[in-house]
């Protein structure tokens, strides 16, 4: 881990496209700005762990949900005829 010193208003530059502010101090607290490109995931330490942790979770599904999942998956990646899509289907009234 690198570890850098910095005081109000300086920055780091990751790259050529991040850079991160140190924008305010207050006593054990340091503000950060960050700079990134918007296709860039920037989280805090306790969002990324609970995105993490709920990534597992979803992993560990149940068999008989993983196979629905993939039911799914193999019908989006289906080609549907355009005579299906453009045929709408007639209700009969009751």
């Amino acid at each position: 881990m690198l570890v850098l010193t910095r005081r109000l208003g300086e920055s780091i530059w990751i790259n050529d496209d991040i850079r991160i502010v140190i924008q305010n101090i207050r006593g054990n607290q340091v503000r950060v700005g960050i700079a990134a490109p918007r296709e860039m995931v920037v989280h805090r330490e306790e969002i990324y762990q609970k995105i993490h942790q709920e990534n597992r979770a979803a992993q560990s599904l149940h068999p008989d949900a993983r196979a629905v999942e993939r039911s799914f998956e193999h019908l989006k990646s289906v080609e549907i005829p355009n005579r299906v899509l453009n045929n709408p289907i007639k209700r009969r009234e009751t």
